[in-house]
């Protein structure tokens, strides 16, 4: 019953928030929105009980992805006066393909069936124990050709950075 009511709580938080990144006038302000919607979210893998996959979230884009976007929202400098305005005609098409979406998410939501996993064994998958068995037992492979093809990319980087000598 609890975790029906914190689902609730997260889910109006996430969507006001989310509204409250595209309404904002200030760049700033819509970077925080949207790091407390990335919380949000977090939340809800937890309530998943998907505790990696919320670590994860939260280390990688409130973390990494919003200092990122506030450090560009930061040098860019924006400001009102240099902000075009839309036009009617792009207003409408906007307005539009949101309706449209919001179509396509009304029909595939239709036939979801809500129903109690019978097995308890499923709801333990997301757990960092539960993942780390499968992942080094099952997917051994593509995790061991992943981190190579990772260390690959790190070393081309390094070497395209280098600077000659010359």
């Amino acid at each position: 019953m609890l975790t029906q009511y914190l689902f609730f709580f997260l889910s109006a938080v996430a969507l006001i928030s989310a509204v409250m990144v595209l309404l904002s006038k200030k760049p700033i302000h819509s970077v925080l929105y949207l790091t407390l919607t990335f919380f949000t979210l977090a939340g809800h893998y937890i309530l998943l009980n998907a505790q990696f996959l919320a670590v994860v979230h939260i280390i990688v884009y409130a973390g990494a992805i919003m200092v990122l976007f506030l450090f560009t929202v930061m040098l860019l400098n924006l400001n009102i006066e240099g902000e075009f305005q839309k036009s009617t005609l792009m207003k409408f098409v906007a307005a539009l393909a949101g309706g449209m979406i919001f179509l396509v998410l009304i029909g595939t939501l239709k036939s979801f069936d809500v129903s109690i996993v019978s097995n308890p064994e499923m709801t333990q998958i997301g757990l960092v124990k539960n993942l780390g068995k499968t992942l080094y037992s099952e997917y051994l492979m593509p995790f061991e050709l992943s981190s190579i093809l990772f260390l690959s990319a790190m070393v081309g980087a390094v070497m395209l950075g280098k600077k000659d000598k010359n």
